[in-house]
């Protein structure tokens, strides 16, 4: 009989990684932001498994978008006191005023749905400028277009 092999992992020694988001694109960095989140990258990858890792961003006011996004793309919130009411913002607006949210919407997005993609939500460190304080996790450089 055919039974399905679910690796067994080990929780705590998850890695720390760094990410500079100074003048990379949106997506490219989210998707590379989110493979790190499910663990991926890993050689003992499996998709009912939590392997992944804690990212660090760090220059997410420096994120750069092409076309006409800065200024058609829309954001919508619909947690209002009246039903019916969404609130929207464009790009450039948010981008002003919690640029880390811009970043975090585009990763969770990518993540899977449910509770487990709700876990590896939560590892996501999102910082505007260069300073963040986790450095006594010692995170490492994470740059997957080099590998």
């Amino acid at each position: 009989m055919n039974n399905t092999y679910i690796p067994s992992y080990n929780y705590s020694n998850r890695n720390w990684y760094i990410i500079d988001g100074r003048d990379k694109g949106l997506g490219r960095l989210a998707s590379e932001i989110s493979i790190a989140l499910i663990g991926k990258h890993k050689i003992d990858y499996h998709p009912a498994v939590d392997a992944g890792d804690y990212v660090i961003v760090i220059n997410a006011k420096e994120i750069k978008v092409t076309g006409l996004k800065e200024k058609q793309k829309i954001y919508f919130s619909h947690r209002t006191s009246r039903p019916g009411r969404s609130k929207s913002e464009s790009f450039n607006d948010l981008m002003s005023r919690i640029p880390e949210r811009i970043l975090e919407k585009s990763v969770k997005r990518m993540l899977p749905k449910g509770t487990l993609g709700r876990k590896q939500a939560r590892r996501l460190k999102v910082y505007t400028g260069s300073i963040h304080p986790h450095q006594s996790q010692k995170p490492k450089l994470f740059d997957l277009y080099t590998k």
